[in-house]
């Protein structure tokens, strides 16, 4: 193969004469600007982690501290009232002239006073970061406390900071008394039971509580202690990893490209740019040049621990749990197509490729007539079935020979992409079909020509459409938005296609061949390869895509209401009309104020917003002011969430902790086992300067969605764009005859237009 020639550095051959050594240099060129590129990124991680280690102060200030000291002994004045003396005494050091002696010892003391001035103003940072009142306070009524304490952020983060420079300033996640989260509990439940099944609820409650609770209480604060989070960790590990079931559908989810707008029909040109441009957010990310994430509005950071692992990670299989495995760097990308994987090389020499270079490699690739090895069309089956039979293949037959390396070379690059050979998007004469057939393409694909396992792959459609399928246990929907945000928009806006739709920039014709992986499964192996587990779950998943354009958070805002408080009661009152009742909602909100922070739950059918939707659904005059209450009361529900005082987070580690010391608990037992029938969450736009909504307003995401959490329930993602347009993805399962996906988001759009909320406004 002309690429593994490429490869080799030298030759030589044993001859009478000797040994005959054959150099190729340009290999040894190709191997040294490797080399260099490699050396440049530990130099710029080892100054970043300087850089980070002393922020908010600067390495620079060191040189300030040693200039202060040292002008202030030659006033004849000791700033150090002694200790400078006392330095001397006890190091070894012995010069024949005091001078040299007293500016070596004034530079140690220096160097002691600049480190502790550096972990007090980190540690202010850290009481600051861990006040959380300001987000109590209405708004136009802010305290003079939180005044101060803005003036004071401020100042403390005015220095330009790296993107994980907030880290080590970050509080811990707090643990809530557990009377706390027991009483708000019985809260969240009571619209959802009768007199007599509350009852029984708080006696359980009480019992726990009073007994076995505050004994599980004292181990999960002992982990607080120890640990950085004492909820991410087990999160990760019992939610996703230790999953049996299949993570396609169930766990992974997905984003869209532009609604209105292809930025070109060339598949391959489309490929070039988006891979530049992720390959570039990675660059930033390995470089901390991303700004650190912000709560919207404000200065404060949030967490930014999930980038970690967004590039050359996999998740692998095991048979009690898998395993998250992320390689420092990885300069190619896995590409699927027609049933066969290929090994694309992105850098050469050291140097990125062009976009340009990209998509002519990924021509070869959509050139190439070889058809599929025996069992690699597909091999991508196994990501998307039940877990331990794919550990069983896995160990059997990719754990060795020329199946493990072709297996690696999948699971160390940096992202997969697969170049879908379907046109999708909003299109033809049935745009919303032709939707929501792209939403399930993008959520399982053919069940086979995705690899699931992966931090995220990207789907490249014949049509130019584009997409993204995202592995979930390493990081939160949030976290790929950012990164899928940035892709499209550099794609689109910096980037750019010339007037043929093809990328812009120069070739150079001598790359070689993208490398096409080899594989030998046997013909046992082949057998056991089955789509049936995926298959008939991708069937089962009804998935409706539905771009509300009558109004957005614009005409929200004028009723001095909260957008999501909005939306959340409107699915309150749609679930209501659908189901003829209430059910345990699952809305997720971010915990990242916090260090390693994820996620929490919060339950947004409460109280205040059931009775709302009874009042409206029986003509009551009183629906108005229930409306407020409702909203006030979901936004404060979510601020508690935020701040570390949610209810599921909290109660989930009890769990844990009471199975680690083998006890029984009723009441842990039925909480974690009651079913989410409407599990929601909203996409937020981060970075919504990229696109310039004002001059390209055709450039809008459509976000993206995720399955359904229980087989009788909905999955709801929601994406506020602009202040014109929300857009709505709901899943369901054809399986259950009550659940009806087009059915649902009718039923959203009345509520949240055409009967009720809007008719609210004064």
């Amino acid at each position: 193969m002309a690429e593994a020639h490429q490869a080799v550095a030298f030759q030589f051959t044993i001859t009478p004469e000797g040994i005959d050594l054959q150099l190729s240099y340009q290999a040894l060129n190709q191997i040294y600007l490797s080399g260099v590129r490699s050396w440049k990124k530990r130099v710029s991680r080892m100054r970043n982690s300087l850089i980070k280690g002393v922020y908010p102060a600067s390495p620079s200030s060191w040189l300030f501290v040693v200039i202060a000291i040292l002008a202030t002994m030659y006033m004849r004045s000791d700033p150090s009232m002694g200790l400078i003396t006392k330095i001397q005494q006890h190091l070894p050091l012995r010069y024949t002239e005091n001078t040299q002696m007293t500016s070596v010892f004034t530079l140690v003391f220096s160097t002691l006073l600049w480190l502790s001035l550096i972990l007090a103003l980190r540690f202010c940072l850290k009481l600051l970061l861990s006040y959380h009142q300001w987000m109590f306070e209405q708004h136009g009524r802010v305290s003079n406390v939180t005044k101060v304490w803005v003036t004071l952020l401020r100042l403390l983060s005015s220095r330009k900071p790296l993107l994980y420079s907030y880290q080590t300033s970050l509080p811990h996640l707090p643990v809530p008394p557990i009377k706390d989260t027991v009483s708000r509990y019985l809260q969240s439940v009571r619209p959802l039971l009768t007199d007599p099944e509350y009852k029984r609820m708080t006696e359980l409650a009480n019992h726990f509580e009073l007994n076995l609770g505050n004994r599980l209480q004292r181990y999960l604060k002992l982990k607080a202690l120890w640990a950085t989070n004492y909820v991410s960790d087990w999160w990760e590990e019992y939610i996703y990893l230790r999953s049996r079931g299949p993570i396609m559908v169930n766990s992974n989810y997905y984003g869209m490209d532009f609604l209105y707008v292809t930025p070109t029909p060339v598949q391959a040109a489309r490929a070039g740019n988006t891979i530049t441009a992720l390959l570039l957010y990675r660059r930033k990310v390995n470089r901390e040049e991303l700004k650190p994430t912000r709560v919207p509005g404000t200065v404060i950071p949030l967490c930014a621990a999930q980038c970690e692992r967004m590039f050359n990670t996999t998740r692998t299989p095991g048979d009690q749990t898998d395993v998250l495995q992320h390689w420092q760097d990885s300069e190619f990308v896995a590409v699927y197509h027609k049933g066969r994987y290929f090994r694309l090389w992105v850098y050469r020499a050291g140097r990125l490729l062009s976009p340009r270079e990209i998509e002519y490699q990924i021509q070869r690739i959509l050139d190439d007539l070889s058809p599929p090895q025996p069992g690699e069309d597909k091999l991508g089956a196994l990501t998307a079935g039940d877990r331990m039979p794919w550990s069983r293949m896995r160990k059997q037959y990719f754990s060795s020979g020329i199946n493990k390396r072709s297996l690696d070379a999948i699971e160390r690059a940096a992202f997969f992409i697969t170049l879908d050979d379907e046109e999708q998007g909003m299109r033809g004469e049935d745009p919303a079909g032709n939707l929501d057939r792209y939403a399930k393409s993008l959520l399982h694909g053919k069940c086979y020509d995705r690899w699931f396992d992966k931090s995220f792959s990207i789907v490249i459609y014949k049509n130019g459409k584009s997409g993204l399928n995202a592995e979930h246990s390493w990081a939160d929907a949030p976290t790929v938005a950012h990164l899928w945000e940035y892709t499209l928009a550099t794609d689109a806006f910096q980037l750019g296609y010339t007037e043929d739709g093809h990328c812009k920039g120069d070739v150079d014709r001598t790359l070689p061949m993208p490398q096409r992986l080899v594989w030998d499964i046997p013909s046992e192996a082949q057998v056991c390869i089955s789509l049936a587990v995926a298959q008939a779950l991708a069937d089962d998943v009804d998935c409706h895509v539905f771009p509300f354009r009558e109004f957005g958070k614009g005409r929200i805002k004028k009723l001095r209401v909260s957008p999501d408080a909005f939306i959340q009661i409107g699915l309150q009152l749609a679930y209501y009309r659908d189901r003829g009742g209430f059910c345990l909602t699952y809305e997720a909100s971010m915990t990242r104020l916090f260090r390693e922070g994820r996620t929490e739950t919060v339950r947004s059918c409460s109280n205040e917003s059931s009775a709302f939707v009874k009042a409206l659904e029986n003509g009551e005059e009183k629906a108005q002011p229930l409306f407020r209450l409702a909203s006030e009361r979901h936004q404060n529900l979510y601020r508690l969430a935020m701040t570390g005082a949610g209810i599921d987070r909290h109660l989930f580690c009890l769990y844990v902790v009471s199975k680690y010391l083998g006890v029984e608990s009723p009441f842990l037992k039925e909480v974690l086992s009651e079913p989410w029938r409407l599990s929601t969450s909203q996409t937020p736009v981060q970075q919504m300067e990229l696109f310039d909504l004002k001059n390209n307003p055709e450039f809008i995401s459509l976000g993206g969605g995720f399955g359904p959490v229980a087989d009788d329930g909905y999955g709801v993602s929601y994406i506020i764009v602009g202040e014109d347009m929300i857009n709505f993805h709901v899943s369901s399962k054809h399986s259950c005859s009550q659940t009806v996906s087009n059915t649902f988001v009718s039923f959203i759009s009345q509520c949240v237009y055409m009967h009720s909320l809007v008719r609210l406004q004064p």
